[in-house]
């Protein structure tokens, strides 16, 4: 197993989008290991001194532009041998916080509650990375508890540029806060290479990212890339320490209700060998629905089951 690093530059990131077009900034094997640093925030975001930023993070704004969303995104990493109908494991190793701050805004007609907060609102907030804590400024420490918002592979090439901000079939911008390290998200190859690329780092969020953000800021990741042939997905799926995770998301909370629903019990029958209404029943009495995110355009939900209930066969 080979170890790589990707750095986050304006040669090495996309901001705002998803495009198969995009060309690799890396090129690895399947089971390699690979650090990704990523970086969050423009000038709207973080204010108009940059100085608190890396000198990375300050190039790529004042060189460049975000196209269709606002987020930094570091990558593609090509894993060679991925092709279409494959599937893309992302391994989770570990997560690290590479600053002190990060931010967070209300932004007018998005969020939950669109109607109640019509004031654009930005705060700058302190990160104790040794306490694992962020300080409100009303007096409350928060713990942390941080993951990427987004790990996406490159969508289907007739699709064009997307933009990163709802999620999709090839993952994108989850919010899924389940995804720590231990965990493995699992992601449906549409190109040669798959593609990956990951950003949005949050320090800490809510299920639902009630806002319309987290607590955003940069961070490093290290990943494992694996491949594994023939096993085509029709939406991401996950692996935590704990549980099974599968996910949906429509612009409709109850259709994505349903995708999550339906998608998981595919997945059961595929571990269990139960009927579908065997799983159906099951899913009643021990999956668990979550509202992963309300405010990306395209609603989240994920499917949660307890790992140590089934048995795999």
């Amino acid at each position: 197993m080979a170890k790589h690093t990707l750095n986050s530059a304006p040669e090495t990131v996309h901001w705002g989008h998803f495009d198969a077009a995009i060309p690799p900034r890396i090129t690895i094997d399947s089971g390699d290991e690979i650090v990704i640093d990523t970086v969050s925030g423009g000038r709207d975001d973080i204010g108009e001194d940059i100085s608190i930023a890396s000198p990375d993070h300050q190039k790529i704004i004042e060189t460049m532009a975000p196209l269709e969303g606002p987020h930094i995104l570091t990558g593609p990493v090509a894993v060679r041998g991925a092709e279409p109908g494959d599937t893309l494991e992302v391994r989770v190793k570990k997560i690290e916080l590479t600053v002190d701050w990060g931010y967070n805004l209300i932004r007018i007609n998005r969020g939950m509650l669109p109607k109640e907060f019509l004031e654009n609102r930005q705060r700058l907030l302190p990160i104790d990375r040794k306490a694992m804590t962020v300080r409100l400024p009303w007096g409350i420490d928060v713990p942390l508890s941080p993951f990427f918002g987004i790990l996406g592979v490159a969508p289907a090439r007739e699709l064009g540029r997307v933009s990163s901000i709802p999620p999709d079939v090839f993952g994108g911008n989850l919010d899924n806060k389940e995804l720590i390290p231990g965990s493995s998200l699992f992601l449906p190859v549409y190109v040669p290479g798959a593609n990956f690329s990951t950003g949005d780092g949050h320090a800490v969020q809510g299920d639902g990212e009630m806002d319309v953000t987290a607590l955003e800021t940069c961070m490093k990741g290290t990943f494992d890339l694996i491949v594994h042939k023939n096993k085509p997905l029709n939406f991401p799926r996950a692996i935590t320490p704990t549980h099974y995770i599968a996910m949906g998301c429509d612009p409709d909370f109850n259709i994505a209700s349903e995708k999550a629903s339906h998608n998981m019990l595919n997945w059961l029958e595929e571990l269990t060998g139960w009927k579908r209404e065997e799983a159906y029943v099951f899913c009643s009495f021990a999956c668990d629905l979550h509202i992963t995110q309300g405010v990306n355009r395209s609603k989240g939900v994920h499917a949660m089951v307890r790992r140590d209930l089934l048995p795999v066969k």
